[in-house]
């Protein structure tokens, strides 16, 4: 594989792959496409960020993070003990949780660029939620991103992927799919056995 570190030589490796001079127009935008789709597909470590905002006395809404894609946990962290916050999908939030009554949050749902609490805060709580983000796009101002730092391989294979069929170059569509999602699975499975122990718990008897 060639060896590109930023934008610029990413673009440049891209040209060689699709043996091409005259796609310096086009090339962002296969990358900016293969951006998408790994934003898409991957949820690995790299991506989780913490952020903390406080509720309003009355107002069962926060605003999410601007580059919000899932969220991983979600609690209060400014009571004792920290208070979890459960998702329940929207049906099942306005039928089955006092979204209607004031109190401590337990549950919580996702309504647009939303975050919905129920019971809606009683008190100031500081909520803190580690959550998936959306990595910034590449640019001419913008030389390198979490894609490129930690998924250089798929990056390039779902750029080839969206080319192929601009260049109406149908056979090699197949290749850099299979390629591209080898590596989205070989790369989940390294991630989840990094985040979870390789080998199961046990627990053990002690006497004293």
């Amino acid at each position: 594989m060639a060896f590109f570190t930023d934008y610029t030589t990413l673009q440049a490796t891209i040209a060689n792959y699709l043996a091409r001079e005259d796609l310096t127009a086009s090339i962002p935008e296969f990358i900016r496409l293969a951006e998408d789709r790994l934003a898409r597909d991957l949820r690995i470590r790299q991506m989780l960020q913490v952020a903390t905002t406080t509720t309003v006395v009355g107002d069962s809404t926060i605003e999410m993070p601007y580059d919000f894609l899932a969220m991983k946990d979600l609690h209060i962290s400014s009571t004792d003990p920290v208070g979890v916050l459960t998702y329940q999908s929207p049906s099942n939030f306005f039928r089955n949780t006092r979204s209607t009554t004031e109190g401590q949050p337990v549950n919580y749902t996702a309504l647009g660029s939303e975050f919905q609490l129920a019971p809606i805060p009683s008190s100031v709580y500081t909520i803190q939620m580690l959550y998936y983000i959306k990595p910034s796009y590449m640019s001419s101002t913008v030389s390198s991103n979490l894609w490129l730092a930690n998924t250089p391989d798929l990056l390039l294979y779902a750029a080839l992927g969206e080319a192929e069929p601009f260049l109406m170059n149908d056979e090699r569509i197949a290749t850099w799919a299979a390629m591209y999602d080898r590596g989205v699975i070989s790369l989940q499975k390294s991630d989840d056995e990094g985040e979870f122990p390789a080998h199961p718990l046990t627990i053990t008897n002690s006497t004293r």
